[in-house]
């Protein structure tokens, strides 16, 4: 359970971040967002997902950053 909230307070500093740093891009690329058909989104979200998974089995199940 520590590790779990562990990794929520790390995804939210780095969620926060960008908006801390340079509002006015995030405000842009918000913007961008807000034009971007479901499908797109769709897309874009499975692959953010894909890449996270991916990240997560590299680190936990190979020797990969040992």
């Amino acid at each position: 359970m520590k590790l779990l909230i562990t990794l929520i307070g790390l995804v939210l500093v780095l969620e926060g971040l960008p908006y801390a740093v340079m509002p006015e891009k995030m405000q842009a690329w918000l913007r961008q967002l807000l034009a971007a058909t479901p499908g797109q989104l769709r897309v874009m979200g499975v692959l953010a997902m894909a890449a996270g998974f991916l990240l997560c089995y590299l680190t936990q199940r190979t020797g990969w950053l040992h």
